[in-house]
């Protein structure tokens, strides 16, 4: 192994980000999937060239792509997680907010990880001891911060968990606007954001959101950097509680989990 894992993450993220950039503004043939979500040829492209990366440094880890799924067996526990563009809606209606994630689990944890923003030219990445930012081979250490009171939140469907929690009705809540901003960013960048101190936190409703290859990369950068990462029960993620809330520290994290779970109350209250 002649170039580190952390290493390889970057490159590889970076792999994926040039071909998004060159291909955005471009006609692009749209492969449809289900429930209305659609891939474009940049998707696959740009998995193509992370793909490319990866098997060669390492052809015998195996990898989960978005576009692609599984290959490789992964008999040596290692597994990279791979979303060539997050944020394919956006690229496709040009709009600049998207990011090209990259991640390895090696066993059940994600040692290494990397998010790059296509547009802005910066890769968020980590060793699994602290996160940080590259900007024009320059690493800067990531600090949280939610002294912007800026949260992001997911309105994307599916909403699993809709019968206790909706990002949208949080929307609505009185008590989120008196404390927060809301922001809807709509690609998991906005995760990477939130180590950064650029957002104060990030919630959405989502399955399994660990060994996602939308968020792996994501949530490894906000626990490097020290945030407070947790379920929408406010329980570890590797317990299998559904969806994340992950904020800059743990006063924004206490908020937003006492937000979560008045929505669980009011919805009790009105059926009974």
């Amino acid at each position: 192994m002649s170039i580190t894992d952390q290493a390889l993450a970057i490159e590889a993220a970076e792999a994926g980000a040039a071909v998004v950039r060159s291909r955005y503004g471009s006609a692009l043939t749209r492969v449809m999937k289900t429930g209305g979500d659609f891939a474009t040829a940049a998707d696959v492209e740009a998995e193509r060239a992370i793909l490319d990366v990866l098997r060669a440094a390492r052809p015998d880890d195996a990898v989960v792509a978005e576009e692609s799924g599984r290959t490789g067996t992964g008999d040596n526990g290692r597994t990279w997680l791979v979303d060539p563009l997050c944020g394919t809606l956006n690229f496709a209606a040009r709009t600049m907010l998207a990011s090209v994630n990259v991640a390895l689990r090696v066993g059940s944890d994600v040692t290494v990880a990397a998010s790059a923003d296509p547009f802005a030219a910066e890769v968020f990445w980590t060793d699994g001891a602290a996160a940080y930012v590259r900007d024009a081979g320059t690493d800067e250490r990531l600090a949280p911060s939610a002294e912007s009171t800026l949260v992001d939140l997911n309105l994307d469907p599916p909403f699993p968990n809709r019968d206790v929690f909706l990002a949208a009705r949080m929307l609505a809540d009185e008590g989120f606007l008196e404390q927060f901003r809301p922001r809807v960013v709509s690609t998991s960048l906005a995760v990477a954001w939130v180590a950064a101190g650029r957002r104060a936190a990030y919630v959405t409703d989502r399955h399994d959101l660990r060994n996602s290859v939308h968020f792996a990369a994501g949530i490894a950068l906000c626990q490097a950097a020290g945030c407070v990462v947790t379920g929408l029960d406010g329980q570890p993620l590797h317990t299998g509680g559904d969806g994340l809330v992950v904020a800059a520290d743990e006063r924004t994290h206490a908020a937003l989990l006492t937000l979560v779970r008045k929505q669980g109350i009011a919805i009790d209250l009105s059926l009974t």
